[in-house]
């Protein structure tokens, strides 16, 4: 535990100014990004007596080594600097807000030729309109089933739109009139655009006009004896209506807005927001975050205004937000908004009528989301705090292990060895600290020695980091620490001795972190392999164990036996769990790479040779054993190659040694193009390790 005092800045060093300023541990790592109006004034409050502080906030500071800040002009600057640090780097003692899913929106693709109503999830594309989100993909689905009847937007894929071209016939949709067809020229792309941008109006909330339009082209063909044809408009309208009958009409101005209500207790917050677009509710979301750090309401809204539109633009943010308390203070929040949408956004607390109405209505959303979430919480936490215990009892730790590393060799027959590390905190996935590593320092097969050089490595880049960092400096015996270098990072990428330029600006670094706990796949001589090579380097600090996957033994390096944890034991499903996912990431490594090493070809390594020319080439002679014997006369026949590159191609493939033919190991015939077919490689998946 640090004490805030050994880093506090001296009097008068703290500008009285806006700005950002960032915590950092003592690894380097950000764990704290906050903004002030005045930072010598914002800063100082983190420097009183511990006794004063908030729990979260105590915790914070005695957790950090360092602090320091950033001067911006105006707030303004200082929010958008906040977001963007929060964004990049992660900090584990800010807010974050985290939706429990991904929300589908109704997305039309207006920048293609034929735009597209489809279901889309994730981020947002440029040149395509979002309308949304909503609770459930089936919801967008019934409501375009019911707008289809009157505008018959093309919603296939391109792959199936292609195709119906291709042999002149449309799809289903087409034939019973739920899709123009423009794939088969029915009607034009213009004709087809302008389908799709009334759909838009229509779903952005002007209806009363095309209603109105619709309902005066029913009495007219009515009136003219065109019964069938009226008929169809009533339908038609019938249709309008029901897919407005969705959304009810919740504000009569036809305003609008976003509402955000939160609801809080001393340890987490739910937020929701309804998405309001000319009066009626056009989607819902909610996030929940637990509070790591100490925050009123106030900081809870700025919080979300943040995540809600920090890459939004345009029309995504709304003429109106109505939010439940103001953040403090609340002109650069409004200012940054309005920016964002380029004209005035109002920020306000509703206090009567429809709009208070209706922000209660969100606010009683807030706190069932809130209370749902404690409800299975709870069991999550209390289920990963056991699982945890239950580990450091079984294994004799002194502490349960906070951070857990589980490494995994996978190789074919001894080709392409490659090995995995995985990273478990609190018992949690970290995918963005997951590595991955090449075994070069031996051919062949061995999973003992390939664990023994993994673990080396990894450790090894560890005590690089530290002693960069000036946090150790000399071996355990009291000799001077040897440079480190030649280790391997991620994908196969060896590092430069010198390290990489993110070291000092609080992004995460590659092996920085140490682990309570290292967890191997495999029994005792891979866990001696593992403890080996940790005792090679001085380290004392890591404990080690392997889990065998036949009786799913926890295998200990000073232990002969096996320690064997119930079945029930929710120790071993996280040890299971840990060691599947190792597994899984090492053995999707091992498979690109070979495909990559399968599909390689001497065409790759010819200077100027572009996919384009290199595929006509393959295309023209038929496989690479005809080109290899062709003659530059004949490599210039190929339309877009040139002598000079003829010349080239021909010495490349003249210099390169013939690979040996591919054998499909299914069948046992040998394939005389360069190159195996897929059932070769689905044969070789049942040899995998």
């Amino acid at each position: 535990m640090a004490d805030p005092s050994s880093y506090r800045p001296k009097p008068g060093q703290i500008p009285d100014s806006p700005g950002v300023y960032k915590f950092r541990d003592e690894h380097g790592r950000v764990i704290y990004v906050g903004k002030a109006k005045s930072l010598r004034q914002r800063l100082a409050n983190y420097f009183q007596d511990l006794a004063g502080l908030h729990p979260r906030t105590r915790t914070m500071v005695t957790t950090a080594a360092s602090v320091e800040w950033t001067v911006v002009t105006t707030e303004v600057e200082a929010l958008q600097l906040e977001y963007s640090w929060i964004k990049e780097f992660d900090p584990r003692f800010n807010v974050k807000y985290r939706d429990d899913k991904s929300y589908p929106y109704l997305a039309v693709t207006l920048n293609e030729e034929f735009p597209r109503v489809q279901v889309m999830r994730g981020a947002k594309k440029k040149g395509v309109r979002y309308f949304g989100p909503y609770a459930h993909a089936w919801a967008i689905r019934e409501t375009v089933d019911l707008m289809l009847r009157v505008f018959p937007v093309r919603t296939c894929s391109a792959g199936v739109f292609k195709r119906s071209a291709q042999i002149g016939r449309p799809c289903l949709l087409g034939y019973i009139g739920k899709c123009s067809a423009p794939c088969v020229g029915r009607i034009s792309a213009e004709e087809h655009r302008e389908l799709a941008e009334e759909f838009c109006d229509f779903m952005a909330g002007r209806t009363g006009a095309y209603l109105r339009r619709l309902e005066r082209r029913m009495q007219e063909a009515a009136e003219e004896m065109e019964y069938e044809r009226a008929a169809r408009l009533r339908d038609d309208i019938g249709a309008l209506k029901r897919a407005m009958e969705k959304s009810a009409v919740v504000l009569a101005d036809a305003t609008d807005a976003d509402l955000i209500a939160v609801a809080e207790d001393e340890l987490e917050a739910a937020v929701q927001i309804f998405h309001v677009r000319g009066g009626r509710v056009r989607g819902q979301r909610g996030w929940v975050t637990d509070k790591v750090e100490a925050v009123t309401t106030s900081g809870l809204v700025e919080h979300a205004l943040q995540q809600l539109y920090g890459e939004e633009r345009g029309d995504a943010v709304p003429k109106e937000v109505l939010v439940p308390a103001l953040p403090e203070p609340v002109e650069p929040v409004a200012q940054w908004l309005s920016q964002r949408r380029g004209s005035q956004v109002s920020l306000r607390i509703p206090q009567r009528g429809d709009k208070k109405d209706l922000m209660a209505t969100v606010g009683r959303n807030a706190q069932q989301a809130l209370a749902l979430h404690k409800t299975k919480r709870a069991s999550d936490l209390t289920t990963r705090s056991r699982a945890l215990e239950e580990i450091a009892e079984a294994l004799g730790l002194d502490s349960v292990p906070l951070r857990i590393e589980c490494f995994d060799i996978s190789h074919l027959q001894g080709e392409d060895v490659v090995a995995s590390m995985v990273v478990f905190e609190d018992g949690l996935v970290r995918k963005s600290e997951y590595r991955r590593f090449q075994i070069k320092g031996f051919e062949g097969q061995d999973d003992v020695r390939s664990m023994h050089e993994v673990i080396g490595r990894r450790f090894k880049r560890y005590l690089q980091e530290k002693q960069k960092s000036g946090e150790w400096t000399e071996e355990p015996d009291g000799g001077t620490a040897a440079p480190v270098d030649g280790v391997l990072t991620a994908a196969g990428e060896p590092d430069r001795a010198d390290g990489r330029p993110v070291d000092d600006d609080g992004r995460p670094k590659r092996f920085a972190y140490p682990p309570q706990l290292v967890v191997v796949d495999g029994g005792a001589p891979q866990v001696a392999a593992a403890r080996r090579a940790l005792d090679e380097l001085g380290i004392d600090d890591v404990a080690v164990c392997g889990l065998a996957k036949r009786l799913e033994e926890v295998w200990l390096p000073t232990e002969d036996d096996p320690v064997v944890l119930p079945r029930s034991s929710e120790g071993l499903y996280l040890l299971q769990r840990v060691r599947d996912e190792a597994h899984r990431f090492a053995i999707t490594y091992q498979r690109n790479k070979r495909s990559k090493r399968l599909k390689s070809s001497p065409l790759d390594a010819v200077p100027g040779l572009g996919d384009t020319r290199r595929q006509a080439l393959l295309k023209h002679f038929g496989s690479l054993k005809k080109l290899r014997a062709a003659t530059v006369d004949e490599i210039c026949e190929v339309p877009g190659v040139g002598r000079k590159t003829a010349e080239t191609v021909a010495a490349a493939l003249a210099g390169a040694a013939p690979s040996a033919p591919a054998v499909n190991t299914a069948t046992g015939e040998i394939i005389e193009d360069d190159g195996a077919p897929p059932a070769a490689l689905s044969a070789e998946r049942g040899q995998e390790r």
